[in-house]
């Protein structure tokens, strides 16, 4: 009886070598398949330093030569103000130590250009990029009115500058950290920001306020916003379809004021990294 116990307990014990071998051999791509998912996974984003010699910054020109964007009242294009307040941002910036400040100007059609500023930006591992513009109104809110014998269109309803920024950045973090920072120097100068983009008259150019204090705007969809690897932000410095801010536009001060509170939040927000 002994005997036959001992033969059933190596049969039994047999068995069970077999099954649990079965079980690891069936495990095993399950192991694999977890393993190769877990290194598929979004690695962090490295932290965030800035050395401002090295710190590599793009102004980037909004609207190009072929492509001018919005008419300013007194029939100047947009692309101009855009290009003379950047190379005078770039130039404060570099007397400040940021010495890879560097100003982009893309040529072609609008579409095309964005992806232009997108790839250069990304090509160059930029850290930081701020595209510039200057604003109007839809076209339904525009008067017309006549300047120096040329028909023209104004609207002096709104005024002021704007920050925009994109959560689908993938360092929206310190996009939104600089447009506040940006947003305060500019308050802090006694300048008020653009309040028309909460109202539902501006339709499709609506966006949600993620800052009432300073005026820093979402906006999803913006390709250089949202397609740049970098933090970005873009800034509407001030409306050239409303007369009198024009003019203001067009002044040494106000754009040396403008300037200076760009380097202002920089140098802030690089410190505070």
């Amino acid at each position: 009886m002994s005997r036959n116990w001992g033969i059933v307990a190596v049969v039994v014990v047999s068995l069970v070598a077999l099954l649990l071998a079965s079980i690891d051999v069936g495990a095993a791509p399950a192991r694999k398949v977890a393993r190769a998912r877990a290194n598929t996974k979004p690695k962090p984003l490295a932290p965030e330093t800035c050395e401002p010699r090295i710190f590599r910054i793009i102004l980037d020109v909004g609207h190009t030569s072929e492509s001018q964007g919005a008419t300013s009242a007194r029939n100047d294009v947009e692309f101009g103000f855009n290009l003379h307040l950047a190379k005078l941002i770039g130039e404060r910036l570099k007397s400040a130590g940021f010495a890879a400040t560097r100003v982009l100007v893309t040529d072609g059609k609008a579409r095309a250009s964005l992806l232009k500023r997108v790839g250069a930006a990304n090509a160059a591992r930029t850290d930081f990029f701020l595209s510039i513009h200057h604003d109007s109104v839809p076209d339904q809110m525009l008067e017309a009115w006549e300047f120096e014998g040329a028909k023209s269109f104004f609207s002096d309803r709104f005024s002021g500058h704007s920050l925009f920024v994109s959560e689908r950045n993938p360092r929206f973090g310190a996009s939104l950290a600089f447009a506040r920072l940006l947003g305060k120097q500019l308050k802090d100068e006694g300048l008020q920001y653009a309040t028309q983009y909460t109202l539902p008259l501006m339709g499709r150019y609506r966006h949600q306020l993620l800052d009432k204090d300073v005026g820093v705007y979402r906006y999803d969809g913006l390709v250089v916003l949202s397609q740049t690897n970098s933090a970005a932000v873009l800034l509407e410095a001030g409306s050239i379809i409303n007369r009198d801010e024009e003019m203001a536009m067009n002044s040494p001060e106000r754009q040396e004021l403008i300037a200076t509170a760009v380097t202002a939040a920089m140098r802030e927000f690089c410190e505070r990294r």
